[in-house]
């Protein structure tokens, strides 16, 4: 299939995880790609940041898919960044259809008052300003073609159920799906839809890299691995995983992105087991 032939997607975080599973699915669907990465360690998130040879990989993979990609190094905290980035893009590939602002952060659980500034200033600018910088560097392209598109915003199902211990990152997640749903308000009248992409736990490096995430499933534990949390990944779930792969939110995002769901806009669509239907 083809279903999104043609057009072309801007995508960030897409060195690893979840922004590469986006970028080869839609490629895999006649989709070019610009992707961007920060490719930096950051002092406040507990797990490794991308690579530049993970972004090497990602090139490849959608490069075996017969479609184009321009990935370049750009923090989505730096809105003159990702506006050079699309830029290029466009010069490259003619246009651009699809904005999927992936890219996020998570810090080390701790009370919301024990929060230090440094956390929250981290996660807030790069998941929640990142987002509206994406929205920037991208929406006047997309009006100046009239053509319409798809936005793609990645929040959580943390965003809706403010699990204890996140304040950063839950308030950053409910801030995307307001976001996105004063876009959907502001585009609709030129035929760009706008939504938003709940996950659930997704088995990146986020979460299977991340042994502060496993002290705060498993406090009971000096030193707890992946495998201790496992159960509690599991047991919170409905439908009993303990958690999903990238390329099952990918899936969700091309449904997004197609014109499958061409009256589609202004909706939250959480990909999570069911957990935030959980009473």
């Amino acid at each position: 299939m083809a279903r999104v032939a043609g057009k072309v997607a801007f995508i960030t975080g897409v060195a690893r995880g979840q922004g590469r599973a986006h970028a080869v699915r839609l490629a895999a669907e006649g989709a070019d790609i610009i992707g961007v990465d920060s490719l930096e360690p950051d002092a406040s998130a507990p797990y490794p940041m991308a690579t530049p040879e993970q972004l090497d990989d990602t090139v490849a993979a959608v490069e075996r898919t017969g479609r184009r990609i321009l990935a370049t190094k750009a923090d989505v905290r730096d809105r003159d960044a990702l506006l050079d980035a699309v830029k290029s893009g466009i010069d490259r590939f003619g246009r651009l259809d699809i904005l999927i602002a992936n890219a996020g952060i998570v810090t080390t659980g701790r009370p919301t008052w024990e929060v230090p500034q440094q956390d929250w200033d981290a996660v807030i600018a790069t998941n929640l300003t990142g987002v509206v910088n994406s929205v920037a560097a991208a929406v006047p392209a997309m009006l100046q073609a009239g053509n319409g598109g798809s936005i793609i915003l990645t929040s959580s199902g943390a965003g809706m159920r403010h699990v204890g211990n996140l304040a950063p990152y839950n308030a950053s997640k409910a801030g995307v799906i307001a976001v996105g749903k004063t876009l959907a308000n502001e585009l609709a009248p030129h035929a760009i839809r706008v939504n938003v992409l709940a996950p659930g736990t997704v088995g990146t490096e986020m979460v299977t890299k991340n042994d502060e995430l496993f002290r705060l499933f498993r406090p009971d534990l000096e030193s707890p691995t992946l495998e201790d949390a496992i159960p509690v990944f599991s047991a919170m779930m409905p439908m009993g995983r303990p958690w999903l792969d990238a390329e099952d939110m990918a899936d969700a995002v091309l449904f997004l992105a197609s014109d499958d769901a061409k009256y589609i806009t202004g909706q939250v669509l959480a990909v999570d087991q069911g957990v935030t239907n959980r009473p």
